[in-house]
């Protein structure tokens, strides 16, 4: 398989490369989309592209191209990577929708009450847009192709 130049596994540097690029993008795209540079988007869960859905895709699309498309490996890996696309843009974002109902429930009652129910808000930005899915699925498929 060949040793890689990160970890000393091929297909796990691949991972760690396209998990690496889609959050550095997320940092890129905040640039221009929010016109300053937020680098806590490098660690931030959410936005363009999914970093977990190219991680996957890259795992699936590097075990295809190494171990074969028949292979059983690949086989794991196109389930694992379904179910993560699939998590990310269900359970996940549905999750992010009711915590911003949440924090606009506690922010109405903080300002009718006058008191503090809870001290910060819960994470709204944790799931996906499957356009956010898509990016990250394309690049996930590029960072394999480039590095096997």
């Amino acid at each position: 398989m060949g040793n890689g130049i990160i970890v000393g596994n091929k297909i796990f540097d691949i991972v760690f490369v396209a998990l690496f690029t889609a959050q550095a993008l997320k940092v890129i795209i905040s640039l221009f989309t929010e016109r300053k540079l937020n680098f806590r988007k490098f660690l931030d869960t959410g936005s363009m592209p999914s970093s977990h859905t190219s991680s996957v895709v890259s795992l699936a699309t590097a075990i295809g191209i190494k171990e074969g498309t028949q292979s059983s490996l690949f086989a794991i890996s196109i389930v694992f990577a379904v179910v993560v696309m699939y998590d990310a843009t269900g359970v996940r974002r549905a999750a992010g929708k009711q915590a911003s109902v949440l924090n606009k429930i506690v922010s109405n009652i903080k300002k009718r009450e006058g008191y503090l129910i809870i001290e910060e808000n819960l994470k709204e930005l944790i799931g996906h847009t499957p356009l956010e899915v898509l990016g990250g699925a394309v690049l996930g498929i590029i960072v394999a192709f480039l590095m096997c």
